[in-house]
């Protein structure tokens, strides 16, 4: 049963190589901005073998890609716009990622819309999912169509919902996701076939020859080192930041407007269903996704133009989603039901509209500037296609012939096997000793390479404990998030390569000392490194709790900006 062990580990070792690499050898490519779309421009140019370095301020998939609403979708609401194409498009996307791509990562997920009137709007809504099931099946497809409810049938499957305002339901379906393990794949996928990669890698400006960018400007937060990346072309995939680092460069042609969208995360218990739940807003939707042992629940979206770094979710916001969420629910949730709360901002292409809700979710590829790429907008499902336009635009500047991109047909690391592992996992059961549901959820985090997780335990039976303060996470997933998945900081493992910063009811203030030593051992860390390492994460989540009572976007990010980044510099 043993798998081949994985060779795509992004540790501090590896951290250390791809930074000499960077330093020393010139690249076809140089990406920057380590969310989905970079991670995905640094996969697809490696498959099409050219060589390829990425950089990253933070931490990968720290910003917008770790703050969706989780979800591989096509995104119902957009054919109101007659956006059959994008609709289209991200379908696929999404029966690849379910078929062939990341099927450890994706799962089926089914969704409920309540009806309100009985003719018209089951007429209007049902029309929608039909179309929506149309397009889907231009592709495969793996997921049932769409059905339609009685009142009693959708009270059967959501008896949460209040009987007075439910006359019939529409049921579909979709995919979720953990968008920021999907692009920790992405990445270790682009490590296994050759890229360079590197987290707390700040760009400080262009190299130039004549008016041609011919490389990046860094800064290594870690070691305070600055040096120059060189490339032949240099691709900007930095989402709400790229204006900023076009201007850096000159100029540019590609506008964004950061758009806030928060989200809320409350106990399974709180909201009695069988499915997920979808609601029209005034202005969007609202989504009540099942996630693990809770909810999620959003979004809103506001445009922002405050701190792009760390945008504050406040009172306002969550009090908007608690009242459209309790139009429909017969037990109204209440500001203490809330375990976690996260924002993100979405990188619309600006348009001529105000509400940034209208503003376009299809992305565009320019060239600011000879050698310097930029890609922008679009959605977290359609990574890939973004990153393939984005090379393919770089193939277009280079001398000799590029192939065709491959990553519709390369699998992400931990796909291959999967499938039998997971119809084998009694028998991973009987010989790792963990309970079927911890083998579940390191299958779903994992995949195939479950096996580097196991091999952890044996070694260090103590690892095969649930970890102190989040007992839905084991150990070994700490120390190995820092020994093969990149993490540098605690709130790396507690907030992205885990989730338990919005799973927990103290958002993982429990867990931080414990985290902060199996990360210490890897890492190395003091004692005293260890204290600011905690006291970094402590100030982060106080910071946030304040920011979350304040009414508006000002105070709120004021309050939030109390905490400062822990990534502010270079270590003594």
């Amino acid at each position: 049963m043993r798998g081949m062990p994985g060779r795509t580990a992004l540790g501090q070792e590896q951290r250390a190589r791809d930074l000499h690499r960077m330093q020393s050898e010139p690249f076809d490519v140089v990406v920057i901005g380590g969310g989905v779309t970079g991670a995905g421009t640094a996969l697809d140019a490696a498959t099409r073998g050219l060589s390829v370095a990425l950089v990253e301020q933070r931490d990968y998939a720290s910003g917008t890609s770790s703050r969706s609403s989780k979800l591989f979708h096509g995104g119902l609401r957009y054919l109101e716009h007659f956006n059959f194409k994008l609709v289209r498009e991200a379908l696929h996307e999404r029966n690849l990622m379910l078929n062939l791509l990341c099927p450890h990562l994706a799962s089926p997920i089914t969704f409920l819309y309540p009806l309100r009137q009985p003719i018209w709007e089951r007429a209007y809504v049902g029309a929608g999912v039909l179309i929506y099931d149309v397009l889907a099946a231009l592709g495969e497809n793996p997921l049932p169509r769409h059905r339609h409810l009685s009142r009693r049938k959708a009270l059967q499957m959501a008896p949460a919902l209040r009987r007075d305002t439910v006359v019939g339901a529409i049921l579909y379906s979709d995919a979720r996701v953990d968008d920021a393990r999907h692009t920790m794949m992405i990445s270790r996928t682009a490590s296994k076939y050759g890229a360079a990669l590197a987290s707390s890698v700040r760009a400080i400006g262009f190299e130039r020859e004549g008016d041609r960018v011919v490389g990046v400007r860094v800064r290594d937060l870690e070691s305070g080192d600055e040096f120059v990346v060189r490339a032949r072309q240099v691709v900007n995939t930095t989402g709400v930041w790229t204006d900023e680092v076009q201007e850096r460069a000159g100029r540019g042609r590609i506008h964004v407007r950061a758009s806030k969208g928060i989200h809320l995360v409350v106990p399974r218990d709180r909201i009695h269903s069988d499915t997920g739940i979808i609601l029209r807003t005034e202005k969007s939707v609202l989504f009540v996704i099942p996630w693990n042992r809770h909810w999620i629940i959003g979004t809103t979206d506001t445009e922002w133009n405050l701190d792009l770094a760390h945008p504050a979710a406040s009172r306002a916001d969550i009090d908007y989603l608690l009242a459209h969420v309790n139009t429909v629910l017969q037990d109204p949730l209440r500001h203490e039901d809330i375990e976690g709360v996260y924002a993100g901002l979405r990188p619309l292409l600006r348009g001529e509209s105000d509400a940034t809700s209208r503003l376009s979710r299809e992305h565009a590829v320019s060239q600011a500037v000879p050698g310097l790429i930029s890609v922008a907008g679009g959605k977290y499902t359609t990574y890939r296609v973004m990153a393939g336009d984005a090379i393919d635009m770089v193939a277009a500047n280079l001398d000799e012939k590029v192939p065709r991109a491959v990553t519709a047909s390369t699998p992400l690391v931990g796909a291959d096997g999967y499938q039998a592992l997971w119809n084998q996992r009694e028998e991973l059961v009987a010989e790792s000793g963990l309970h079927i549901a911890r083998i579940e959820h390191l299958l779903g985090r994992y995949g195939s390479l479950i096996w580097e997780i196991l091999d952890l335990i044996r070694e260090r039976p103590e690892l095969g404990e649930p970890l102190v303060g989040a007992d839905g996470y084991l150990a070994a997933e700490i120390r190995y998030a820092t020994s093969h998945e990149g993490a540098l900081h605690l709130d790396d493992a507690l907030t992205r390569r885990t989730r338990i910063s919005i799973e927990t009811w103290d958002r993982g203030v429990a867990a931080a000392e414990p985290t902060a030593r199996l990360m210490g051992e890897v890492l190395g860390w003091t004692e005293a490194i260890i204290a600011r390492e905690i006291e970094h994460y402590l100030a982060r989540v106080a910071a946030e709790r304040e920011s979350q009572e304040q009414m508006d976007d000002q105070t709120a990010d004021a309050a939030r900006l109390g905490a400062p980044d822990v990534r502010t510099g270079h270590r003594e």
